[in-house]
């Protein structure tokens, strides 16, 4: 009898041991954790050593849950009750820290949108940002696909034949995914020749818009009336591609009509005066100008314009043409010169007049 209150009691004092641990992980995990990132972060800022902090940053949650793990194996010990085999609590452990280590590198990988282009700055390579996203996306499926066949091979899973079983029946995936795989590479092909970066305005026939996103299989473009387009990258990679952002200046080119009224040396003080404006004009490129008497219309005396602006945004290119327009405006009021519009002249010669003046007036025929 005494036998036995004494190994109950041993067993309420171990599992009380067991709880006590388990209790105060949990409660000074959080504790611990946000003490010991912030002395290390504060650290890691002053020394503007903004690598360390953003792993730092990446591994916070995988760290805390850390401590759960490590106070689940330390109450085990004490756990006066077998609830696992050592070989399995082995496996879940094993399992849970990889778990952990993966979760941590997935964190690390979605801020490689920021370590990766300084990293490129510091080597003096210049990387494209459409290449960040496409980068993180293939990390993540590397981490997982390791994580994952660690995991199995713990599990003992046989990885290499899972792996075999797939050369084996390649061919057929390959036929089956023929288009994937085609979208596949066509992002690859977007990726290494950029015809267009994220923001980019493009045009092509199947769609124009923004770039908004580019993925493995697909490129999202955001049309101007806001619907928002996914076309697969081998569609793309395959079309011809108009990129108005990659524009170094645009063309504005028309007709200015005036009337056959205007004497010559009006005409030609005209021209003169337009070209002067376009070439002191701040956003018309001074390479190309050209201001011709051009042609002798139907309707009008036309003057040709052609010129580039230096502005390539749509709204800019919008604007610099408003106040061209009005500057010509000017110089036509100024120069007391109209512009013509579509006219036409009737004459009568001097016999078809009295014809007609001789003719009797029409009467209407009365019906009593």
């Amino acid at each position: 009898m005494i036998k036995i209150f004494l190994l109950e009691e041993a067993v309420w004092y171990d599992l009380g041991i067991s709880i006590g641990i388990l209790l105060a992980f949990l409660i000074l995990r959080k504790a611990i954790t946000t003490s010991l990132f912030k002395i290390i972060l504060t650290f890691t800022t002053n020394k503007k050593i903004n690598v360390a902090s953003t792993i730092l940053t990446a591994f916070e949650k995988p760290v805390r849950w850390l401590f759960v793990i490590l106070g689940l194996q330390l109450t085990l010990l004490y756990f006066p009750f077998e609830i696992m085999s050592s070989e399995l609590e082995r496996n879940v452990f094993r399992t849970m820290f990889i778990v952990i280590i993966g979760w941590g590198l997935l964190n690390l990988s979605s801020v490689t949108t920021l370590l990766f282009p300084k990293l490129m700055k510091k080597l003096d390579i210049n990387i494209d940002k459409i290449v960040v996203p496409f980068v993180t996306k293939i990390l993540k499926t590397i981490i997982v696909l390791l994580a994952s066949s660690m995991i199995a091979e713990e599990w003992s899973f046989n990885v290499n034949g899972f792996i075999a079983g797939l050369g084996l029946g390649g061919l057929a995936f390959a036929l089956a995914a023929k288009e994937t795989v085609s979208n596949l590479f066509g992002g690859v092909v977007i990726v290494t020749e950029k015809p267009f970066t994220i923001g980019d305005w493009v045009k092509t026939p199947s769609v124009e818009g923004i770039i908004e996103d580019i993925t493995f299989r697909s490129t999202k473009v955001r049309t101007f009336d806001q619907a928002l387009v996914t076309v697969p990258n081998s569609t793309l990679a395959n079309e011809p591609i108009i990129n108005w952002s990659k524009m170094g200046k645009r063309q504005i080119s028309f007709h200015l009509g005036v009337t056959y009224s205007t004497p010559k040396r009006k005409l030609e003080r005209l021209v003169k005066e337009i070209e002067s404006m376009l070439k002191n004009h701040h956003s018309v490129h001074n390479d190309t100008i050209i201001v011709n008497f051009d042609r002798f219309n139907d309707s009008s005396l036309d003057i040709f314009l052609y010129f580039f602006t230096t502005l390539t945004g749509y709204n800019d290119y919008l604007k610099i043409r408003e106040d061209i327009n009005f500057r010509i405006l000017t110089i036509l009021e100024n120069e007391g010169v109209e512009i013509a519009f579509p006219t036409r002249t009737l004459l009568l010669q001097p016999d078809q007049v009295e014809l007609s003046q001789e003719k009797e007036p029409f009467k209407v025929a009365s019906n009593s």
